[in-house]
């Protein structure tokens, strides 16, 4: 007798350990876990009733639809003494506090969580609400009830249910990542090969080497079964339908009476008693109903798999053991846990022996350097900041910092864009996008150009009302090129000031890395990251306005050695008129279609004009008749493009290359023009104006009010909250220390005695 209830403190002693281990890595966020049992099933596999089941009373709302939107942890413990569940809940926002509560009041608590973060943006919390249970039908397990899987209909009306299956599985996801957490995978169907939960969970457990099946609801499935081989191969399924190597070697089934326990002519059980009684009577109808359909009495195996009960004792076995194994493990993790803790103290207590305004002078100046050299390093080229973490793709980038929209609306395709699927930061990400830059508006061609726009653009001349087509094409290219280049210039500025602000991000991490970063102090924080980005909006806006200086100084006034780069194409264009006018007024019958000659065309025609004046030369025929049929071709010109306002094709073309050509030049120039300015008057001023800028501002900050620049009181303030917390984690760092070390000098000692009898 004596020897129980010695090994019965042990336990308890053990369990007490392991529920406080999981209550400091939920508070602390710390790397270790204890062993649990995480429920994972879809809503309407009967989770929640199943781990009601486990724990032998109802405290859970039952039902459809999503009914736990925060994770329930149950911490239970085997009671004897207990008739009635004994419950706390543990506080939210002090773990080491809870509060007794009835299981009426839990259940409040509960639908009330629920209701609030069903009106919730997020809908669900990973935090987990934890609750001590003692009673004498409870197991001793720990085990956390997840949210249900959504499996949603496709189609857009269905988005926001998408949503929320997308979050309950992220949710779930993490859970499970926890190596030390047994996973109790639920499925609700009559057929192994349909893996509806088993899909999310070998995604985290490919091989189920840390999983147990559990189907259920096998009340309903039994009448569906027509032959007992069916039957044979439900219970005892292919090795290779699980496509792994499940805890037990084979699924669990069970069955959950429905109903509720209360009082009234709604609830089916009176009381926690009659709902276990309940189960007890559900499982043998099972096993009778199993055994009326195989024509067989079950096997010792398949019975050990049959029923709430069966598994209930074979996880409270199976966590036993993880306790017991995982002694020794737990024990260095809590050491290194308690020297991490230890430094962060001796942290904490060296920054408020450094609360003097000469001392935080001199860590704010030490700061700005580290924090300009930083930059520079990202300018430069670095690789140290992790690129999946802080790249962006070409794609991020312009969904994040905008995108280069061509006067069509579409975006330039992003394959012919060097290095577009890398995630860049700093000055390569930069480069990309003057790439891209040069790329989209480089490529950029004149707009197409309408008769109405020639006539409109002809108007009238302050002294006759003759046509200057010069003038007209000039009107024409400098308002096309405004419209088409200015919006290519505000794209460029927003798209490099986005690059610019993610560089303070990125030395921030750069400086938490290197152990630089001045923590607690988030007032100078905020100071330095403010006059940053003022500082690179403000360049940003003087860069961009020097910009369109130039471009409207360009689209003003046209200067033909600026404008016209390809003077020799256009001039050779132009002399090809004269043979096309001289068959549109020779007075043969051409069709108007001639007067639309190509280019080339036009070319031939003024090579064969040449070689006719060249015959005559030679045949000595009187050049005044030549003479004269040139000053008819002259005039027939001027009366055909500067008297005559009917557009005709010859004009047209005229119009057309000198817009062409002098879009053109105003291309060329807006480029180099735009990408020297904002290497010069953006990039530079980041290396040789910030620095002093931030110095200037800093100083100016002390001298002004040193308690608003670090807010020494909130920061002192803080400190000390800081202080007080990591002291009593260390002392419970430290208790639970010795806890497991008298756990280990005990199970050392009883591994000991048992080798020694054996020997004996």
């Amino acid at each position: 007798m004596l020897v129980s209830c010695e090994m019965d403190n042990r336990q308890w002693r053990l369990y007490d350990a392991y529920n406080e281990l999981h209550g400091l890595a939920q508070e602390f966020k710390t790397p270790f876990d204890a062993p649990a049992v995480l429920v994972v099933g879809h809503q309407t596999d009967g989770k929640s009733a199943l781990v009601e089941a486990l724990m032998g009373f109802q405290f859970n709302h039952v039902g459809g639809g999503t009914k736990t939107r925060r994770p329930i942890t149950l911490h239970m413990k085997y009671n004897p003494d207990s008739e009635l569940p004994l419950c706390h809940l543990v506080s939210d926002l002090d773990p080491t506090v809870s509060q007794e509560m009835s299981l009426d009041e839990i259940q409040a608590y509960v639908e009330a969580e629920n209701v609030r973060l069903e009106n919730e943006p997020s809908q669900f919390s990973a935090k987990e609400i934890i609750i001590r249970v003692q009673y004498k039908y409870c197991p001793n397990l720990t085990i956390i009830d997840t949210p249900g899987l959504v499996a949603p209909a496709p189609g857009r009306k269905n988005r926001a249910l998408q949503g929320q299956a997308r979050a309950v599985e992220s949710l779930v996801r993490a859970k499970m990542q926890h190596k030390e957490f047994i996973i109790l995978c639920l499925e609700d169907c009559s057929d192994w090969s349909n893996a509806t939960t088993r899909r999310v969970v070998m995604q985290i457990d490919p091989e189920l080497s840390r999983t147990v099946i559990v189907s259920t609801k096998l009340d309903t499935k039994i009448p569906q079964f027509a032959r007992a081989s069916d039957v044979e191969v439900f219970l005892s399924p292919p090795a290779c339908t699980l496509n792994g190597f499940i805890l037990g070697d084979s699924p669990f089934f069970t069955s959950v009476p429905s109903g509720r326990v209360g009082v009234g002519h709604d609830f089916v059980f009176r009381s926690n008693d009659e709902f276990k009684q309940a189960i007890s009577f559900r499982e043998m109808e099972d096993v009778r109903s199993l055994e009326e359909k195989l024509g067989r009495s079950l096997s010792k195996h398949e019975r050990s798999r049959i029923g709430v009960s069966r598994l209930r004792i074979f996880l409270e076995e199976l966590l036993h053991k993880r306790y017991i194994d995982s002694v020794p493990l737990v024990i260095p993790l809590l050491e290194k846990a308690y020297r991490s803790t230890t430094k962060k103290l001796n942290e904490i207590n060296q920054e408020l022996s450094t609360l003097d305004e000469v001392k935080l002078k001199e860590k704010g100046r030490v700061f700005h350097d580290l924090f300009l050299t930083k930059l520079s390093l990202l300018l430069k080229g670095t690789v140290v900041a992790p690129p999946d973490k802080f790249g962006e793709s070409l794609q991020d980038e312009r969904t994040n910092g905008g995108a280069f929209i061509g006067t069509d609306g579409l975006q330039f395709p992003q394959k012919l864009i060097p290095n577009a699927g890398m995630r860049l930061y700093g000055g390569a990400q930069y480069h990309r996008a003057m790439a891209e830059f040069r790329f989209v508006a480089g490529g950029t061609k004149c707009p197409l150009i309408t008769r109405e726009e020639i006539v409109n653009a002809c108007g009238v001349e302050d002294i006759h009302d003759g046509t200057n087509y010069s003038r007209t094409a000039c009107v024409i290219a400098v308002a096309k090129a405004r419209d088409t280049f200015e919006p290519f210039l505000h794209q460029l500025g927003s798209r490099l000031l986005h690059i610019l602000k993610r560089l303070l991000p990125i030395s921030v991490y750069l400086l938490q890395k290197d152990g630089e970063y001045l923590s607690g102090h988030d007032v100078f924080l905020r100071r330095v990251a403010s006059a940053f980005n003022n500082f690179a909006e403000s360049t940003e806006r003087s860069c961009r306005e020097k910009c369109m200086e130039d471009l409207v100084s360009t689209t003003r006034y046209v200067t033909w050695s600026l404008h016209n780069k390809n003077r020799a194409g256009l001039r050779q264009f132009l002399d090809s008129f004269g043979g096309t006018e001289q068959s549109t007024t020779g007075g043969n019958s051409t069709s108007a279609s001639n007067s639309e000659e190509s280019l080339t065309e036009s070319v031939a025609n003024d090579k064969s004009r040449t070689d006719v004046k060249l015959s005559h030369l030679g045949q000595g025929i009187d050049l005044t008749t030549s003479i004269h049929t040139t000053e008819t071709r002259l005039a027939d010109l001027l009366d055909s493009t500067l008297w005559n306002r009917k557009l005709a094709p010859s004009s047209e073309r005229i119009v057309y290359a000198l817009v062409q050509q002098i879009f053109h030049g105003i291309r060329e120039y807006f480029l180099a023009s735009a990408e020297l300015k904002f290497n010069c008057f953006l990039l530079m001023p980041v290396v040789d104006k910030l620095p002093a800028l931030l110095r200037k501002d800093l100083e100016s900050a002390f001298e002004d009010d040193m308690d608003n620049v670090f807010d020494i009181t909130n920061l002192r303030h803080s400190l000390g909250q800081r202080k007080r917390d990591a002291e009593i984690e260390m002392k419970r760092i430290h208790r639970l220390k010795d806890k497991f070390k008298q756990i280990q000098g005990h199970l050392t000692s009883h591994q000991l005695m048992s080798t020694l009898l054996v020997s004996e």
